[in-house]
């Protein structure tokens, strides 16, 4: 675990201003910009007061003590009164426990808006003003080369083949296995211009970014405000090109309802100690993307009011729900450890944003890439049971992919 020094009389005011436009236009540089928005709302980030990063089975509870000591810390000034306003953290969580870099990073200037209302909220050592950066252009990618990443196409399949064949011997149900590739510039990319692509192609998913993971994904892990919880479960896929009636197709396929049930289950089975009440569809609905489309249901539930779990707490009991590991859970996880044979990172993990009263909103990094320097590496995964065929697997990961390739490449 590693924290960054607190600097003494810290204060932070939020103030309501005009509407500022789109919130990723803010972003002034490519040094580690933040961002959780979804179509016109949401929050955007820059600069760095404080910042935890942890590892191992522990990290989701130090990253709770340490956010609820830093807030309390704080001189607080809110003339909004909202979720998102007074301290906030951007976070970023590692899919396993043995993974580095999961963090919390709290901006020295945040923007956001909700329902019409837009508010800036500024870090300052006491009376001092915050600090203000220079404006540097959005640089497109230029040109990209790809290569194999750590687990290969190819390999990839190998991985689906094996694990359906476990499947069929009864080992488990359910597994989510993923592939990586890795695109190469001629120059440092600029995280700006791959985010600013994926909220325009996407505008009804989260876009986000933190310590250079980027990404647009459509399936919310959980929601935390004051005393209700919301999930959106996704699982089971198709795309275009598998036939004209998608919906239909998706709605009627026991493969596909078979792998979204598992997910569902999986969630609210971890929520339920943590509610009084939790309200969980008994037949999922269908969102419709640029690429693919899937099975969606959305979880409501009301948090035990005597001690209401925070955010961190929530994400630390649902992670990972098997639409992104898999049933039975701790089966699926040496599964994927093996037949991967790569370092996910913060793929598949939760990421999103905290609030000084421990409420926000956590999603799950789909359809992203991890930038360093020059090289982004992609990633994209699939749910495999069964009845599940390597071949399409393999599609349908490729038709994910689409998303940050396309947003990467464009202008090239």
């Amino acid at each position: 675990m590693t924290i960054a020094p607190l600097p003494t009389g810290l204060g932070v005011r939020t103030r309501l201003i005009d509407d500022p436009g789109r919130l990723i236009d803010l972003l002034p540089d490519d040094r580690n910009p933040l961002s959780w928005v979804r179509g016109p709302d949401g929050l955007v980030g820059w600069g760095e007061v404080a910042r935890f990063t942890g590892t191992g089975p522990g990290r989701f509870a130090e990253a709770d003590a340490w956010w609820r000591s830093f807030t309390d810390r704080l001189h607080v000034t809110d003339d909004v009164g909202m979720p998102g306003t007074g301290p906030v953290a951007f976070a970023s969580f590692t899919f396993t426990d043995t993974s580095p870099g999961s963090a919390l990073v709290v901006p020295r200037v945040l923007v956001g808006r909700r329902d019409g209302r837009s508010w800036i909220t500024e870090f300052s050592r006491g009376n001092g003003p915050s600090s203000v950066r220079a404006v540097s252009p959005v640089r497109a990618s230029g040109t990209l080369r790809f290569a194999d990443g750590m687990l290969p196409v190819a390999g990839y399949r190998a991985a689906v083949t094996e694990a359906v064949r476990r499947m069929r011997a009864g080992e488990l149900e359910k597994a989510c296995l993923a592939h990586d590739l890795l695109a190469v510039g001629e120059a440092p990319l600029d995280p700006r211009f791959l985010l600013g692509g994926l909220a325009e192609r996407y505008p009804t998913c989260w876009s986000y970014a933190v310590d250079g993971l980027v990404g647009a994904t459509p399936e919310l892990l959980v929601r935390r405000a004051g005393g209700v919880v919301e999930s959106r479960v996704l699982a089971g896929t198709i795309w275009p090109g598998e036939g004209d009636d998608l919906s239909g197709q998706l709605l009627g396929s026991a493969k596909d309802r078979h792998e979204h049930a598992l997910a569902v289950d999986s969630l609210a089975a971890a929520l339920r100690p943590l509610c009084s009440t939790l309200d969980v569809p008994q037949t999922p609905g269908v969102i419709a993307l640029h690429n693919v489309s899937h099975l969606a249901s959305d979880v409501r539930g009301t948090l035990h009011p005597a001690a209401p779990a925070s955010l961190l707490e929530l994400a630390e009991a649902v992670h990972p729900t098997a639409a992104v590991g898999g049933t039975p859970r701790d089966t699926a996880l040496v599964l994927i450890a093996e037949l991967e044979g790569m370092d996910r990172g913060r793929y598949a993990g939760p990421v999103g944003w905290v609030d000084g009263h421990g409420d926000g909103e956590f999603g799950i990094a789909l359809r992203c890439a991890q930038l360093d320097g020059p090289v982004a590496r992609l990633f994209a995964g699939c749910g495999v049971v069964a009845d599940s065929d390597p071949d399409r697997e393999a599609r349908e990961a490729a038709a994910k992919m689409v998303a940050v390739r396309d947003a990467l490449e464009a202008g090239a």
